[in-house]
């Protein structure tokens, strides 16, 4: 029981440690004019040669289970950096990986967690969902199929509910690529037209 206690506490203890150090990263970012525009965030990602594309997965990841980057803004600077094909693969694994690691932190840690991480307003929002029942889990598909909603957040939600992890796999692996696709191409698309238009 003590040495099952003395894991679950070195765990949160890792978990919270390592939202630290990417909230972090995300002031020493800002201070460095790291995502003031795609160019320089870019560049960052760059610097790091062979792996640049783990490191851009890696804040994927990290930017999910802290959503304080809009995931639209990371998902266009995906392939800006490394292309259509590649950009999109990329963003994939690292949004895939981070909502599924999401889930599992709210189903271990439970509310208080989640409401210290998406905040009591955000909490209170959409809390209301649990209580529809299995409407619920068609309700999270559709939001994840369409990007209409803050999935980031819902995934959290997802957490507290009886949703079991496979099913939860299975609509984030089949949901998620219509929604990237849409934020990445279709914004990046935009983008450039209105860019073409100024000139």
């Amino acid at each position: 029981m003590q040495r099952r206690k003395f894991i679950n506490n070195l765990l949160k203890f890792s978990t919270w440690i390592g939202l630290g150090v990417f909230c972090l990263f995300i002031v020493y970012g800002y201070k460095a004019g790291l995502f003031s525009s795609t160019e320089s965030f870019r560049e960052f990602i760059l610097r790091f040669g062979m792996w640049s594309g783990l490191i851009f997965v890696l804040i994927q990841i990290a930017q999910v289970i802290v959503p304080i980057i809009p995931g639209a803004v990371s998902c266009v600077a995906g392939i800006i950096i490394f292309g259509p094909w590649v950009g999109f693969l990329y963003n994939y694994i690292g949004i895939c990986i981070g909502s599924i690691l999401v889930f599992l932190l709210s189903k271990k840690y439970g509310k208080d967690f989640v409401k210290g991480i998406i905040g009591e307003k955000s909490y209170n929002k959409y809390i209301g969902w649990i209580d529809r029942g299995r409407k619920f889990d068609t309700m999270f598909a559709l939001a994840i199929f369409f990007p209409v909603a803050p999935d980031d957040l819902l995934c959290y939600i997802a957490g507290l509910t009886k949703m079991k992890l496979e099913k939860f796999v299975a609509i984030i692996l089949l949901g998620k690529p219509m929604s990237i696709a849409l934020y990445s191409l279709g914004l990046t698309s935009i983008g450039q037209y209105l860019l073409e238009f100024i000139k």
